[in-house]
């Protein structure tokens, strides 16, 4: 894998580029169709001394970009870093490319597969009724649903409740353009 490494406010360059092409270029193990890819670098005058330097890393494999910036209060932790990020990004694109049989190795997704569009598998219908903000909350929660569709009180308009990561509650109200 060819590595554009450029840099911006550095000094040492050649033992940073040295360091960079070596850790970056690990990646190309875990994912071989990877053609190349640029690393941008540069230190910024910042109050925080851990956000001074930023590692941007872009890799391409066969028109897909994979990318992650991550930051460091010196540029081998940033590497590090970057380099944790994209291995997430690489196990990610993976996933997406590879299925996993029930006991079968993981196989290559075909072309006509991938461009397929998801399938509808079930179609539910129901009457979304008019009620508060706490009401939908409360019939969400006694249905044991993630999320909620209901005709907002307020507003008259189609909205959905839904449950965060948090715990708390998010509502999305789509705007008709």
């Amino acid at each position: 894998m060819e590595l554009e490494v450029i840099t911006k406010n550095l000094k040492d360059v050649e033992t940073i580029e040295s360091y960079v092409n070596k850790k970056i270029g690990k990646l190309s193990r875990y994912l071989p169709s990877m053609n190349g890819g640029k690393v941008e670098i540069r230190e910024e005058k910042t109050r925080s001394p851990q956000q001074r330097f930023t590692v941007q890393v872009t890799l391409s494999s066969k028109g897909t970009l994979l990318r992650g910036e991550e930051r460091g209060d010196n540029v081998y932790a940033a590497v590090d870093a970057a380099y944790e990020v994209m291995s997430r990004q690489i196990e990610r694109f993976k996933g997406k490319r590879y299925r996993k049989g029930r006991g079968a190795p993981l196989r290559p997704v075909l072309v006509e597969e991938a461009e397929a569009a998801p399938k509808v598998v079930r179609v539910k219908r129901f009457v979304a009724k008019t009620m508060t903000i706490a009401d939908a909350a409360e019939q969400m929660e006694l249905l044991g649903h993630d999320f909620f569709l209901f005709v907002n009180d307020d507003n008259k308009a189609l909205s959905v409740l839904y449950r965060r990561d948090d715990g708390d509650y998010g509502l999305i109200e789509p705007e008709l353009g």
